[in-house]
């Protein structure tokens, strides 16, 4: 897997390769917004984690740039994870079609399962499907009086 790490604060690096770093996953880091399209662009990247701050471009308007270059056809579809700094930002990350979100700070665990939620989607319903059941009693109906 590669894994697109776009930030410009040293410990998101730090925090997002050491909870993610395994024997198939590469990374490439990022600190300047604009030039996350371009990366995406080679079509290599199977998910960009994108802070809230990544230079001199914010996260969500890289995420809404890379959601119009890909309805344009300029880049391929790649899944993204948004870095949020506080529970107001989870309207802007859903507005701007970030595929999950996780606030900061965040231990390796929720990372990992905020990355699988980007990846895979969110998990599909339970089908709860009740199958009537004919059940014929051997008791007769209660007699009334009258």
């Amino acid at each position: 897997m590669h894994i697109l790490v776009a930030t410009d604060a040293e410990y998101v690096v730090n925090d997002v390769t050491s909870a993610l770093s395994s024997p198939d996953t590469r990374f490439t880091i990022c600190s300047e917004g604009r030039e996350i399209s371009r990366l995406v662009a080679k079509g290599d990247v199977d998910l960009a984690i994108l802070d809230l701050q990544i230079g001199s471009k914010g996260g969500m308007a890289v995420c809404m740039d890379l959601r119009l270059d890909e309805s344009a056809g300029r880049v391929p579809a790649v899944k993204v994870l948004m870095l949020l700094d506080r529970k107001a930002d989870v309207h802007l990350a859903k507005r701007s079609a970030a595929d999950a979100h996780l606030l900061k700070p965040f231990d390796p665990l929720a990372l990992k399962r905020a990355v699988r939620l980007a990846i895979d989607g969110p998990p599909a319903p339970v089908a709860e499907t009740v199958e009537e059941v004919d059940v014929e009693s051997t008791e007769e109906e209660p007699a009334t009086a009258g």
